[in-house]
């Protein structure tokens, strides 16, 4: 639409994901772009793709920091849902030193994500998340969101705690299953195996939107893909 198109040419972009009706889409895209509308943003857009080159540039930077440590990226890649950037900023987080923390439970508190729980008169009640690093948590919950998408253990598990627990519980202990992996495959340096992954072909998935982008700033590849 910025270059002139219609709303009904841009409802073919739309996502499959997206909950509203193609009529929504319609009724949200009714209306009336002037000139000026049309170059704040395209202006926008141009932002959103030197950043989206940015971003890129400190993940490739990233990595070759760590590819001493390549062992670890490639063990931490055998979970479904951590891909080698997210690898590389729990690594940076954590260390690869688990004996610091001596054990999952600890490694899952100080991240935050082991919720206390209480029990009375046989029943078990879930208290509040402890406190611990907002930075490891946030990047725990994106790693959870990712793989509860995925056919593994993680999406069995996210499907039974989510009708008991709600969307945000069911997460946090996601997180929590998670990091304690990640504790275990870093102590033992093995990796991770689940017989519903096909791994090969969720390398390719979780790896692509970073190979595009790099493709992108080296004018490798059409922005329009």
């Amino acid at each position: 639409m910025i270059e002139g198109g219609t709303p009904l040419q841009a409802l073919e972009f739309a996502n499959s994901r997206l909950k509203a009706t193609p009529e929504e889409l319609l009724d949200a895209l009714d209306g009336d772009l002037t000139p000026a509308h049309r170059f704040v943003l395209r202006e926008i857009l141009q932002h959103i793709r030197e950043l989206e080159a940015c971003i890129a540039r400190f993940d490739t930077q990233l990595l070759a920091e760590l590819e001493s440590h390549r062992w670890a990226l490639d063990l931490l890649q055998t979970i479904p849902g951590i891909d080698a950037v997210g690898a590389a900023m729990l690594i940076v987080e954590i260390g690869l030193d688990m004996e610091a923390f001596g054990s999952p439970q600890r490694l899952a508190s100080w991240a935050g994500v082991c919720p206390g729980n209480n029990e009375s008169a046989g029943k078990r009640k879930s208290g509040r998340i402890r406190k611990g690093n907002p930075y490891v948590r946030r990047l725990l919950c994106e790693m959870a969101n990712a793989v509860r998408r995925t056919k593994s253990m993680f999406q069995s598990k996210y499907s039974g705690l989510v009708i008991r627990r709600g969307h945000k519980r069911a997460i946090i202990a996601l997180a929590h299953k998670i990091l304690k992996i990640v504790f275990i495959l870093l102590s033992r340096k093995a990796p991770y195996r689940d017989s519903q992954v096909d791994y090969k072909e969720l390398m390719v998935q979780r790896n692509a939107p970073r190979w595009i982008a790099a493709l992108r700033q080296y004018h490798m590849l059409p922005t329009a893909i």
